[in-house]
């Protein structure tokens, strides 16, 4: 059975609000229930979410069209940005590409990819450990730290070119097994709402 890993799409930013705070823009939250037509949502027998709130609205539309209860990973937040805040996009943009091009250094006091890697990693794993891999799932995160589990399960270097598409809302699939080592990527970075299930 599958696997997916999801990222939260488009959001209402307002500087005076914290990142893990913001919500779902009114064009979000279309995208998501725009999914919710799609068959491989109702095949959802579990859904766990990152804590930060886009994550959670987009796992919360999912879930009622599942008819499942989200869980929470509470490590399975977004990287943190937290040291220098609200970013313009091309800061935020030059910034990424510094983070995802120089893994093992912090950008101006942001998590390192490779410690950010090691904690979804280890979220993710901790999860499906204890999952039955018969049973399909959906992880609703964020892009930044989706992309280093897509590297990770890939075998790929940490890499910007492994990031989603601009505006998220995007998902992978992947092959469950219950160690993460064993489970494969099955496709790539696909908007939510265009994705029709797992090719058999």
């Amino acid at each position: 059975m599958f696997g997916i890993y999801i990222s939260h799409p488009q959001v209402q930013i307002d500087p005076q609000v914290p990142v893990p705070e913001w919500n779902l823009s009114p064009r979000g939250r279309e995208r998501v229930l725009a999914a919710t037509a799609c068959p491989w949502v109702r095949e959802l027998q579990r859904i766990v979410s990152s804590p930060e709130r886009k994550a959670i609205e987009t796992a919360e539309i999912l879930a009622r069209t599942a008819g499942v209860e989200i869980e929470i990973a509470h490590s399975s937040h977004e990287i943190d940005r937290s040291a220098t805040g609200y970013l313009t996009h091309d800061a935020h943009e030059e910034a990424a590409d510094h983070f995802f091009a120089n893994p093992a250094d912090s950008f101006r006091g942001w998590e390192k990819a490779i410690n950010a890697q090691a904690r979804i990693v280890t979220a993710v794993s901790e999860v499906i450990w204890e999952h039955d891999p018969a049973h399909p799932m959906a992880f609703v995160g964020h892009g930044g730290v989706g992309t280093l589990l897509k590297c990770s399960l890939s075998g790929q270097s940490i890499a910007r070119n492994h990031d989603q598409p601009s505006g998220g809302g995007n998902l992978f699939c992947f092959s469950l097994a219950r160690n993460l080592a064993e489970c494969r990527l099955k496709c790539e970075w696909t908007p939510m709402e265009f994705w029709q299930g797992e090719t058999r």
